[in-house]
């Protein structure tokens, strides 16, 4: 068998302590919040490294003659991961870049509407708020009860909130409070024959599901490379479909701003360290060296066994049914009610537990996280935890 110290290749899949010796972690910390920020293994971050050396070592060279080139390469391969032409693709910092990105280009007039649903991302609301403030236009937020049972319904209920007003469908692919899958798919299918945009927030998905974005059929994708695919921080990416590119603004307008290619126009965005884009094949490589499809299957075991006895723990039911269409390596369980900011506090400076409490429409949940370098380990000890200081309130 091959060392996995240095990131080559083994012939099984990877243990959890095998993995978690190739990730930078602090090993006193049970690390069960990879979806806030993820985590880069080691590998990918000595090629993360070796670029920054690069570019500091012939900084003309790298940006003034070798940029373009680079990123080609890098947008070709992410282009295979995703199943996308990688002329419908520019990278941007993170997924949050990429929305501002859409809803700014947008022109949207006094009245319109962009429809969502109760469980997106806090920050994006606030992108959409801002921008249909300054137009006069509508945020609308349509609720989609817990527990959810049938994706069908979901798709319904978001559907019956669509006006002849609506300009647009934003949605998270994963949600970022509670976790779930939203079936984004049938949503595009839908919206596309009725000719209202689609805006679809992927921060969680690259890596995490496998994501085929042909298929798909979205009008915008954005998903961070550096959460789920464990690239490096700033590694994210915006795909748009060819009839909706030219009214897009890239997030920078400079250097290739006359070009007519979206990817021209958006590639060059100031003097800026690229390594971050030119290490997601890396990434991408590693997955696939050390059988990602297994290492998420045994998370999506751990994130099943998660709901499952937290459920046991509290009597509370879980948010949706215990299938992979609704919930993948990321989890959010609900709790009884408790402070949430010193329940988190008490689990890291008591525990060594890393894991974010989120307070949603009333309701406490913990959203746990299990990447490959996790293990039974890991939930055990944050069950004796919570048992501890649930049991103290």
């Amino acid at each position: 068998m091959a060392d996995t110290t240095n990131g080559d290749a083994i012939n099984r899949a990877p243990t959890a302590d095998e993995l978690r010796a190739l990730f930078l972690l602090d090993p006193e910390i049970v690390f069960l919040n990879h979806g806030s920020f993820g985590a880069c293994p080691r590998p990918v971050f000595e090629i993360y490294q070796d670029w920054q050396r690069q570019l500091e070592r012939q900084p003309v060279e790298f940006l003034g003659r070798r940029h373009d080139h680079l990123l080609d390469e890098a947008r070709a391969r992410l282009g295979l991961y995703l199943n996308a032409d990688p002329a419908d693709l520019i990278f941007v910092p993170n997924a949050t870049v990429g929305i501002n990105a859409v809803a700014r280009s947008l022109a949207l007039a006094a009245g319109d509407e962009i429809l969502t649903t109760d469980h997106e991302y806090g920050a994006m609301d606030y992108t959409w708020q801002h921008i249909c403030h300054k137009a006069g236009a509508y945020y609308v937020r349509c609720p989609i009860p817990l527990p959810v049972t049938d994706a069908e319904e979901v798709v319904e209920r978001l559907w019956s909130a669509v006006t002849p007003r609506t300009r647009a469908i934003f949605l998270s692919h994963i949600t970022s409070p509670t976790a779930l899958i939203l079936p984004v798919e049938a949503l595009c299918r839908r919206a596309r024959d009725a000719g209202v945009l689609t805006i679809i927030d992927g921060a969680h998905a690259p890596g995490q599901i496998p994501l085929d974005l042909t298929t798909l059929d979205a009008d915008f994708y954005t998903g961070n490379a550096h959460k789920w695919l464990c690239a490096p921080k700033g590694a994210a990416f915006l795909y748009a479909r060819r009839e909706q590119q030219d009214w897009l603004e890239p997030p920078v307008i400079s250097w290739g701003w006359p070009e007519t290619a979206f990817a021209r126009r958006g590639g060059w965005q100031g003097t800026r360290d690229i390594a971050a884009y030119l290490s997601i094949p890396a990434a991408i490589d590693f997955q696939a060296a050390h059988d990602w499809p297994a290492v998420r299957g045994r998370c999506h075991t751990l994130a099943r066994e998660a709901r499952r006895r937290l459920a046991d723990l509290t009597g509370l039911p879980p948010v949706s049914p215990d299938a992979p269409g609704w919930f993948a390596q990321m989890v959010s369980i609900p709790l009884p009610t408790a402070e949430a900011e010193t329940l988190k506090m008490r689990l890291y400076d008591e525990y060594r537990i890393e894991a974010p409490l989120i307070v949603w429409n009333g309701g406490l949940y913990i959203r746990v996280s299990f990447q490959g370098y996790n293990d039974e380990r890991d939930l055990e000890r944050l069950l004796v935890a919570l048992s501890a200081l649930l049991g103290e309130s």
